[in-house]
């Protein structure tokens, strides 16, 4: 998009990173709200993972770091853990994904790495024990190369069901640059669908994608967070 530009939105994307399209947004947050609230004034609308800082994506630096071929989930974000987890029970109906803006040789390189094209979905997760995680429900996968360096939300048509203290996470089947790095170690930190033994094999297809599907999240990567967020309607 060119300097200037009015935003353009796909049916299903809306870029939230210009003033049209956050007045959109508001719009769109306004009536979800509303039409919650139509039904009862006990209903509420959160937002796990939104930040109120200004943490960017890697790329287009060195290294350009992407989260690849798994489902992540910030385990600790800004030093408040629990960020991910469901306040309340109700009705999953956007998330949102910060993108860095790749060069083409560093696109080239995912693409050839870890499969052509950026794609992300979100995933519902019910916590078990031993840092289990069986998936109760997910949207569909969706393009991200058309968003490179901007923050886009994609609305549900099929709304997903979210209980409290289910965890919200990100899955990638094959790249996203939708990574910061360099962060407190102590601060910041996200888990990853990936046995202890695997940590640094990234190539490794660990992204669940099945509904029921059970992983385990044994490896934690600090001073690094996935950037993206969910938009949930409680219901009484």
């Amino acid at each position: 998009m060119r300097p200037g530009a009015p935003a353009r939105n796909s049916a299903r994307g809306l870029v939230l990173n210009t003033p049209v399209s956050a007045r959109l947004t508001a719009l769109l947050i306004a009536l979800v709200a509303a039409l919650a609230l139509a039904s009862t004034a006990a209903a509420r609308v959160d937002e796990p993972g939104k930040r109120t800082d200004t943490v960017k994506a890697t790329c287009p630096g060195i290294p350009c770091l992407a989260i690849t071929r798994t489902t992540g989930y910030g385990a600790k974000v800004a030093n408040r853990r629990n960020v991910y987890v469901a306040k309340r029970d109700g009705r999953l109906v956007a998330w949102s994904v910060t993108l860095g803006a790749p060069t083409a040789k560093q696109i080239e390189f995912f693409d050839s790495t870890y499969g052509a094209g950026a794609q992300a979905r979100i995933t519902v997760m019910r916590p078990g024990k031993s840092l289990r995680f069986r998936v109760t429900g997910q949207s569909p996968v969706e393009k991200l190369t058309p968003y490179f360096g901007k923050t886009v939300q994609f609305a549900l048509k099929q709304t997903l069901t979210v209980k409290k203290g289910y965890v919200i996470a990100l899955t990638v089947p094959t790249w996203a640059p939708a990574m910061a790095s360099g962060l407190d170690k102590s601060q910041e930190m996200w888990r990853a669908a990936r046995s202890a033994d695997k940590c640094t094999d990234y190539q490794g297809q660990t992204a669940q994608q099945t509904l029921g599907g059970l992983a385990q999240y044994r490896c934690l990567y600090r001073g690094e967070q996935l950037l993206y967020s969910a938009l949930i309607v409680s219901t009484p």
